[in-house]
């Protein structure tokens, strides 16, 4: 059963660090923890010292920087996307275990040039507090250029942003997590153009052929790695389904597909997992 969060305790710690930074630059990837922060930036700080701030480039998907614009006007928030070539810089192209740590600082770092140039107090992220347990090197990125994460600082888990967005209203309360398309590419595998766009194509073929919202294409090129929730795998294993899902995925370039049996795993290709 779900529980009333707005006026809890963790609701108020943290309006009120939202209310102590003044003013912000969000970086606003469309997700649940993104909008959900940028809400309460806009409720508590007021839009106009709010500016949503969504990264293009060759690791995020069309589909999450067409969300970020259609939420960031719903929201009634100034949105600016900000084009960034990730793989201009050879620590991200690498793909090596510290990948995110790299791309973040990179990212954030230009982010912050937006927000100090606009006279924003604070560059702020939605990371939370589940975010602590996983494989994140990006977060020590953001600790050391000052960015904020009010929803980790608050205490919030990914239950509690699910249970307040659906509280608040927000259309995202069930969007599935997504992450950008380099964790579609085993570490050590240099990222490049070409592969980032087939796991793109791919992934959407998927999503909108076959009615799946979470799926990941892991790009163990030539073959593709197919992660779907262990309740699609029977229907995508029977024929005709696994013929044609083979047949589109080989014309975009694979020449192996494969359904793996444990299903859907965020972060598979972590270090730790």
């Amino acid at each position: 059963m779900s529980r009333p969060l707005i006026g809890t305790p963790l609701f108020i710690r943290l309006r009120q660090i939202i209310a102590d930074l003044g003013s912000a630059g969000v970086a606003f990837s469309g997700g649940a923890d993104s909008t959900l922060l940028l809400a309460l930036c806009r409720d508590v700080l007021g839009p106009e010292r709010v500016l949503a701030l969504t990264v293009l480039s060759e690791l995020t998907p069309a589909v999450e920087r067409e969300r970020a614009a259609q939420l960031a006007h719903v929201l009634g928030v100034r949105h600016i996307q900000v084009p960034i070539s990730a793989l201009a810089h050879p620590d991200i192209a690498a793909n090596r275990p510290d990948r995110c740590y790299h791309c973040k600082r990179a990212l954030f770092g230009r982010l912050l040039e937006i927000v100090r140039a606009e006279g924003l107090s604070v560059l702020v992220h939605g990371a939370n507090v589940d975010d602590l347990g996983d494989y994140r090197p990006g977060l020590r990125a953001a600790e050391e250029l000052g960015v904020r994460a009010p929803l980790l600082e608050a205490g919030l888990t990914k239950a509690d942003i699910r249970e307040l967005s659906r509280q608040l209203g927000l259309p995202t309360a069930d969007l599935p997590a997504m992450a950008c398309l380099a964790s579609r590419i085993p570490y050590g595998t240099p990222l490049t153009a070409e592969a980032l766009a087939r796991v793109e194509a791919a992934e959407e073929y998927l999503r909108q052929e076959w009615d799946l919202c979470q799926l990941r294409v892991r790009d163990h090129f030539p073959l593709a790695r197919l992660e779907v929730p262990e309740d699609d795998i029977p229907r995508l294993a029977a024929l005709p389904a696994r013929r044609e899902i083979a047949r589109r995925l080989r014309e975009l370039g694979y020449r192996y597909v494969t359904l793996d049996l444990e299903g859907f795993r965020s972060g598979s290709l972590n270090p730790q997992s």
